[in-house]
């Protein structure tokens, strides 16, 4: 996780750098402009053990993988403290601009908190179906099985957000009806189509604000706090910070006044 980390740090770092020289402004921002969608920073994890994935069983998403997503769907409003870190990346997650806003699963779907990318568990490999010419490689494709968190963005804390990812699926391993919150928790439709209101009506919403973040954190501080990979100090300080940015009404304040967007769009464009 700490590699996964520095190579995300150290390519950003080299990025910003490229574009400098040859005369460019890089941003990560999650939001630089009105009314389309954002910018996130997905983050795709697998579970292994003894070197071998454990995210397949059977031809099937295996019971460890929907154990760990039920973490996520636990800890997914506090998430957004670690991963969602400035007042625009609010902006992002709104209904029809290709991110997240309510805390549920899926396959294939990009409608939902967290994906399950593509047809590994069919055990065909997928290079040779798409292009008929190649030679199989014999490589097991079940080891590629991953699942995507799609909440978070660059403004990203990537440590933090990593460790916290990796909190979230622990406790979903360890809880006894994790199984039940994955099944609870799953849906194979699009959740922002009219028709499936009901369905929309039922899933807890993610924070809308900074503020929001906070709140959420300062509840579920003690699973970060529990196994002591969140120190009680660093928890205050990202609390801190989040609710110094008083944004608790602004998505909802400026949601047309494209202008004002705009301006929070520069404010923060060099975040991350």
């Amino acid at each position: 996780m700490e590699d996964a980390a520095d190579q995300l740090t150290l390519a950003k770092w080299i990025i910003r750098n490229l574009g400098y020289q040859q005369g460019f402004d890089v941003t990560f921002a999650p939001k630089i402009t009105s009314g389309k969608a954002g910018s996130g920073l997905h983050i795709h994890m697998k579970i292994t053990k003894d070197g071998k994935s454990q995210m397949i069983e059977n031809g099937a998403l295996s019971e460890t993988a929907r154990k760990a997503i039920a973490g996520m769907m636990v800890l997914a409003p506090s998430i957004t403290a670690f991963g969602n870190k400035v007042p625009t990346s609010y902006f992002r997650l709104v209904p029809h601009q290709e991110a997240p806003t309510n805390v549920c699963w899926g396959d294939r779907n990009r409608s939902v908190l967290v994906r399950v990318p593509l047809g590994w568990t069919a055990g065909g490999d997928m290079s040779c179906v798409a292009n008929p010419l190649e030679k199989p490689s014999g490589i097991d494709t079940t080891q590629k099985q991953t699942v995507e968190m799609r909440s978070p963005d660059g403004s990203a804390d990537v440590y933090q957000l990593i460790a916290a990812l990796c909190v979230a699926c622990r406790i979903g391993i360890e809880m006894p009806d994790a199984l039940q919150v994955a099944e609870d928790k799953y849906v194979n439709v699009n959740i922002h189509d009219a028709k499936n209101a009901d369905k929309l009506a039922k899933l807890e919403q993610l924070p809308d604000s900074c503020q929001a973040s906070a709140k959420c954190l300062q509840k579920q501080r003690e699973f970060y706090e529990r196994e002591g990979v969140f120190s009680p100090n660093m928890i205050d300080g990202i609390i801190s910070q989040l609710e110094g940015y008083r944004d608790g009404s602004l998505r909802k304040e400026i949601e047309n006044r494209p202008q004002e967007m705009l301006h929070m769009v520069k404010k923060y464009f060099h975040c991350g």
